[in-house]
Formats: C-alpha cells, sequence, structure tokens
C-alpha cells in the first residue's frame, strides 16, 4: 500500500512540473522567424523561418562551480524590448551605416542569472548573464543543437585546439558525424537542404575561450572548450606548449554577460555575404581618439620571397636595406600605404629591440615618412608577451602597426592576450594584423586598430589553396569579420598545370580572379602578397587594384551561391567596384546584372577586367575593356572556371 502511494505523488508531482512547463516565443520584426524557448528540465529552445522548422529541442547552459544555470530553471520575469537604430563601424567593412534592428527578451531565473535572445530579421542569438559575487569557474557550457532532419555541414577541422584555423573545409552531412570525428572550428555553414542556409558563430568573446563543436552523430552537435593552461613550456622561438591545464575552461568575473552564440538564418545566400551579425553583437568602440587609425593596403615580401629583380634593381635582392627602399619606392609609387617587414628584419626573432644591420628598420623608417609610406613589423606572439614595452618603443621609433604571429591557440589565456595586445597597441597609436589566429569574435569593433586576422586557408598554402575551398570564404569566414588572405598574385595557373615555389610563387585561379578578390574579400589590411617586378610589368592590373578601397560605403550582392560564385558591388564615395570570383565549375559562368544601383542622370565610365578566351587553360589570359554606362544597364558578367570579373564605375 505505501509503495502505491509513493507512486500516487510521484506521479501528481510529474504532471505538475509538466503543467508547469513554459513555453516562450518571440519573432523577428519581419515576423519571418519564430524562437520558441520551451522551459522544462532545461531551457530548449526551436527555431522556425517562415513556418519551416530549422532548428529543434536544442538547448543551452552552463556549468560553474558546482551550480549549473540552465538545469530545472526557474523563471522569475520576462522582459521585452524592441530596438531600431543605425550604427557606423569605425571600420566599415560593409557599410557606413548598419540598422540595428532586433526584437530582445531577457529570462531572469532563480539562481542569479539570465538569459538573452535576441531576434534579427536575418538571424537569432542569445546570451548568459550572470549576477554572483567574486570569480567564478565556469567548468563547461552546454551549446548542445539538433536538427530536424539530415543537413550538410560545410567546416574546419583541425586535429586538436592547437591549430592555426587554416584547414580546407570539410563537407559533412550531419547524421554521420560522431562524437569520436574530428571537432570543428567555428564560422560553420549549414545547409538545412530545404532552401535555407545557417552560419553559426559567437561574438562579444571577452576572458573566455573560443567554442568548437562536436558532432553526435544524430543531426546534432554540442560545444567543446580549451581548457585554462596553467604551466608552460619551452617550444621553440615562436611558441610555449602547454604542460598543465585547470579542470576549468575560464575563471571569470561572477557578474557579466557572457559571449554571444549566433545564428544568421537565410533563404538567399546573398544574405549571408551582407551580414554584420558580428558588429551588431559586439562592444562597440572603446577608444577615445580614432583620428590615428588608418586602414588601406600594404606590399608584403615573404611570400614572393624579397626578390625583386629586372633592369632598375642594381643591387643583390633579399631581406636587406637596399630591397626594402625598392618596396617603399614601388608603395610610394601606387599610393599604397604600407609595407609588412616580416621575419628577419630583427637580429633575433626573441629581441625586438635590436634591428637586423643589414635591414637598418631606422633608416627605413625615416626613409617611408619621405616617401609617405608607413612601417609594419612582423613578430612572434611569444616574442609580444615577453617585451610588452615594445608597442611603446615603436611608437617611439614611428612604427605604424604590428603583425603578430604563431598564436595557434584560442584559449581564455590566449583570447585575453589578444585583448591585452589590442588595448597597448592603441595606447601607443599601432595597428594590429593577427596571424596564426583565431576567428574574428567582436574585439576588432571593440578596438577597431585590429584591422585584421588571418585565420583562414590563404594564398599562403600556394597550391593548397584552390577556389574550390575559397568560393566558400564570403559566405562563412569572411562573413563573420575582416579576413587576411594575402592576395595579388601576378602568375597565375590552373590547377592542373600548377607549380609554384618561393620566390617565384603563384596562385590557383586566372589573373581577373585575382583582381576581383580585392573587391569580393573584405580585410581592413589588404596584402599586395607579390614581387614588385611582377606588378611593374603587369602596370594595368596594379593600377586597378591599388586604386580598390578597403572601407566602403555600401556594399550589394548581386549574385551568389556559396562554395561555387559570388559577385559583388561595392561604393566608396562616387565610384562603384564590381568583382565576381567562381570556383573550378565545368563550364564557363554567365550573368546578367542590373546597374540599378547606379545614380540617375549621370554620364559614367566602367573599366572592366575580364577572364581571356583562353583563360579556362592559360590562366594568364584577361581582357580590359572600357565602356559607358548607365543606371538600368545590365551588362553581362562572364567567368571561365576559377575564373573572376572585375571592374570600376566612375
Amino acid at each position: 500500500m505505501k509503495s502505491v502511494i509513493t507512486l500516487i505523488i510521484i506521479t501528481a508531482l510529474l504532471t505538475t512540473g509538466n503543467l508547469m512547463a513554459k513555453e516562450i516565443e518571440l519573432t523577428s520584426p519581419d515576423k519571418n522567424i519564430t524562437v520558441s524557448i520551451q522551459l522544462k528540465d532545461k531551457i530548449s529552445y526551436s527555431v522556425s523561418y517562415s513556418g519551416e522548422l530549422l532548428l529543434e529541442e536544442c538547448y543551452l547552459g552552463m556549468q560553474i562551480g558546482n551550480e549549473h544555470p540552465g538545469e530545472n530553471p526557474r523563471l522569475i520575469r520576462e522582459r521585452r524590448q524592441q530596438k531600431d537604430e543605425n550604427l557606423s563601424p569605425v571600420i566599415p567593412l560593409k557599410n557606413a551605416t548598419i540598422q540595428d534592428q532586433y526584437n530582445q527578451l531577457v529570462l531572469t531565473f532563480k539562481g542569479n542569472y539570465a538569459v538573452e535572445f535576441r531576434a534579427y530579421n536575418d538571424g537569432v542569438a542569445y546570451r548568459f548573464i550572470t549576477d554572483k559575487k567574486g570569480d567564478s569557474e565556469v567548468m563547461g557550457e552546454d551549446f548542445a543543437i539538433h536538427f530536424p532532419g539530415e543537413y550538410l555541414a560545410h567546416m574546419q577541422q583541425p586535429g586538436g585546439f592547437k591549430t592555426a584555423y587554416e584547414e580546407p573545409y570539410s563537407h559533412i552531412e550531419t547524421a554521420i558525424w560522431k562524437s569520436e570525428d574530428r571537432m570543428a572550428v567555428l564560422p560553420m555553414l549549414i545547409d538545412t537542404k530545404k532552401g535555407y542556409k545557417i552560419l553559426i558563430s559567437e561574438s562579444d568573446l571577452s576572458d573566455y575561450p573560443h567554442i568548437f563543436l562536436k558532432g553526435t552523430g544524430g543531426n546534432g552537435m554540442n560545444a567543446v572548450f580549451p581548457k585554462v593552461p596553467l604551466e608552460f613550456g619551452e617550444d621553440g622561438d615562436r611558441s610555449l606548449k602547454i604542460v598543465k591545464e585547470a579542470s576549468y575552461i575560464a575563471r571569470t568575473k561572477g557578474k557579466r554577460s557572457y559571449p554571444w552564440r549566433y545564428f544568421v538564418i537565410t533563404d538567399d545566400d546573398k544574405k549571408l555575404m551582407e551580414n554584420s551579425m558580428t558588429y551588431k553583437l559586439a562592444t562597440k568602440n572603446q577608444l577615445e581618439d580614432i583620428s590615428w587609425i588608418k586602414p588601406g593596403q600594404v606590399s608584403w615580401e615573404w611570400w614572393n620571397g624579397a626578390t625583386p629583380y629586372g633592369e632598375d634593381v642594381n643591387f643583390v635582392s633579399g631581406y636587406n636595406l637596399d630591397t626594402y627602399k625598392y618596396y617603399i619606392d614601388f608603395a610610394s609609387g601606387f599610393g599604397i600605404p604600407y609595407i609588412i617587414m616580416d621575419e628577419g628584419w630583427a637580429k633575433s626573432t626573441r629581441d625586438p629591440y635590436t634591428p637586423n644591420p643589414k635591414v637598418d628598420v631606422h633608416e627605413l623608417i625615416r626613409y617611408g615618412k619621405e616617401k609617405n609610406v608607413g612601417i609594419v613589423l612582423w613578430l612572434t606572439w611569444l616574442t609580444v608577451e615577453n617585451n610588452f614595452e615594445l608597442f611603446r618603443v615603436f611608437e617611439e621609433w614611428g612604427v605604424k602597426g604590428v603583425k603578430i604571429d604563431f598564436m595557434d591557440r584560442s584559449d581564455q589565456w590566449m583570447v585575453n592576450f589578444y585583448e591585452r595586445v589590442a588595448k597597448e597597441a592603441a595606447k601607443h597609436h599601432l595597428f594590429v594584423d593577427f596571424h596564426g589566429s583565431f576567428k574574428p569574435s567582436g574585439l576588432e569593433y571593440a578596438y577597431p586598430n585590429v584591422l585584421s586576422y588571418e585565420g583562414v586557408r590563404g594564398m599562403e598554402q600556394m597550391g593548397g589553396c584552390t577556389p574550390n575551398n575559397s568560393l566558400y570564404f564570403p559566405f562563412i569566414r569572411n562573413a563573420v569579420g575582416p579576413m587576411d588572405y594575402t592576395p595579388g598574385a601576378m602568375l597565375s595557373m590552373q590547377p592542373e598545370s600548377y607549380m609554384s615555389r618561393r620566390p617565384n610563387s603563384a596562385s590557383i585561379g586566372t589573373r581577373a580572379y585575382q583582381m576581383a578578390l580585392f573587391v569580393v574579400f573584405e580585410s581592413g589590411l589588404q596584402m599586395l602578397a607579390d614581387n614588385p617586378t611582377l606588378y611593374y610589368r603587369n602596370r594595368e592590373c596594379a593600377e586597378f587594384i591599388t586604386q580598390v578601397p578597403t572601407v566602403w560605403d555600401e556594399t550589394r550582392v548581386l549574385e551568389a551561391k556559396a562554395g561555387e560564385y559570388a559577385i559583388v558591388a561595392k561604393r566608396k564615395d562616387d565610384r562603384w567596384f564590381i568583382g565576381g570570383i567562381t570556383n573550378n565549375s565545368e563550364r564557363e559562368r554567365h550573368f546578367k546584372i542590373s546597374l540599378d544601383f547606379l545614380p540617375e542622370n549621370v554620364d559614367l565610365t566602367m573599366t572592366a577586367f575580364e577572364d581571356g578566351v583562353n583563360a579556362a587553360h592559360q590562366a594568364m589570359d584577361y581582357r580590359k575593356s572600357e565602356k559607358k554606362v548607365k543606371k538600368d544597364e545590365k551588362i553581362t558578367v562572364k567567368m571561365v572556371r576559377n575564373g573572376g570579373w572585375v571592374a570600376v564605375i566612375q
């Protein structure tokens, strides 16, 4: 009898619990996106677009010390807010003005924590907020998502938490991605096979590790994080080896907001390229004086081996004073504001204060100032960490920026290193380009002196950098922030004939493809990776790419299909640039492009570079043309395999 009574009580309690389960909805301003939040034993949610279920029974949670925010949630209050305002990025990579319109829901729970949801017209985001005394040790975080069917995931899969984020994309069905398989980094693009795409990433990352994802083998995935390193050992001149880790992923303030986890959701691939979700969710500019931050192009010597040659090179080229003066002269002649001096400018990699006497950095800074060309210096992160006074010293020298390399980690310690660098560099009026780096996650908006990040399989990979892989960048990697891909090759080849070794570095893709990258790809510090000699010998191409801005007033994506092709129009002042690139398609692609974005009743000239008649085999073949155009006219864009098309209208 006693067991029967017990069973009745348990059943009653379960029934009561089910009746107490609460469902809350949040919709986007245009009503297309709906987030359905369920409060049961966990905080779970589903997301629909125009009534189509895209994410189902996802859940979120944290483990902070012995507490588990998100488990058995007890809702205290909910607060809603609508917002619609225009924002102006300090470094406008897409648009000078961005509309920030969303509906917000903040759910506050017993246990001194809250979860904030936002629904935008192009996606959904959420973050945890805690209000605890002292410091907290975060043991883990649940970012568990589940799909209602078999989707296709486009993602980078490193061999572990130590990664330069340069792996090629894998394309894996979500039903077969198992927990024992390689994990993936963000950003990740999900093809729902229902006409919708979902871009997953994070923003406003501070004092917390980057997120990695593992498959479940059942159309789902969950987060994993690198733990906090406690002890380091020597690992050469460029890095340190982690020899001891904590049991937690972060030790941080108990009163704080955590990084945003976001999904850009669209039925049009153009919207992936046009999205500004990382910026909209990031902490805005923290610097009072931004007048000294000057984005622009930069000539780079490493990719081409610092080996100019020809009748005007009457010195032995290499990493020496005469060669760098030649690069400065080249940059000055084409209006390029910077040159980078890569490894070798210092006498020792570990000592940033003693220049290589063969190079004479001080003379080059003086000479560059005379020619209106600034100097950017390369460093390993370990050298920076061991010599944090170098920012003050470099400002005194007259250096304009630093390129910091080989971080190859994204644990809490390393995330904090990036922020310490950004703050200290800004204090001394130096901009930063992070190489060997993780993806942009909002720091570049809080500290806009961070002009670019690598974290991409760019042209440094030579034959490992193919258009088939790079055609995903506008929709994944570059869709979350600036990307230092290092374009600008003048030796162009199709993949079956590819041969390349420095100093005669070459790229896969046509000449027009390389030129178009300067319009399609976004970076506050855009490289010209090739030899000045080849730019001089291909002057009309060099004159075009060196007039392409790195910041824009307006961006319109004209044609787009992730992994296959992208055509975009961008305006700076009264000039429009159009760039198009395509993958290794079996057939030539043709597009009819409307020029309806042009102003009315203005006489305009379009100068275009397109793939030549033989470019499908001889990739350096291109044709230059010039014609009068007007608003509402349609033009034909033709691209061969691994090809491109680029133009300026003015």
